[in-house]
C-alpha cells in the first residue's frame, strides 16, 4: 500500500475513534492496520495535512502516546496548551458524515502543506 492508501485505512479507524470518544497509542494503531509504530508518523502526515488544508479538527490529536497520553513530536495540529479543547473538537465533529478523503486528496493536501518533516 501507498502512503496515501494507508492514509485512508487510518483515517477509517480514527473516524471510529472519534465517534466512541476514544484515543489510540501509537503501538495499538499500529497493531490495527499491522504496521510497525516506528513508521506511522509518515503515515499520519497526509491525514494532518488534510485536515489543516480543509479547516477541520486535527483528527491526529487521537493517536497518542503509551506514556505521556499526548500526540508526538510529529503532531502540528494544534498547540500544547489547546490540546484538550482540539481533541473535543475532534470528538464533537461527525466524521463518518464528512466521508473518507481518497488518496489523491490526501496526496494534494501533503503537497500543499506538508506537516511532519
Amino acid at each position: 500500500m501507498t502512503k496515501t492508501e494507508r492514509a485512508c485505512q487510518i483515517w477509517s479507524v480514527l473516524a471510529w475513534a472519534a465517534r466512541n470518544r476514544q484515543t489510540l497509542t501509537y503501538g495499538q494503531l499500529s497493531r490495527l492496520i499491522g504496521v510497525p509504530a516506528a513508521g506511522l508518523g509518515k503515515l499520519l502526515e497526509p491525514i494532518q495535512s488534510y485536515c489543516l488544508v480543509s479547516e477541520l479538527p486535527p483528527l491526529t490529536i487521537l493517536v497518542v502516546q503509551q506514556d505521556s497520553g499526548l500526540p508526538g513530536a510529529g503532531f502540528t495540529g494544534a498547540l500544547a496548551a489547546e490540546l484538550a479543547s482540539k481533541q473535543m473538537d475532534v470528538f464533537a465533529y461527525d466524521w463518518l458524515d464528512h466521508g473518507n478523503p481518497q488518496p489523491d486528496k490526501f496526496e494534494a493536501a501533503v503537497n500543499a502543506r506538508p506537516s511532519n518533516g
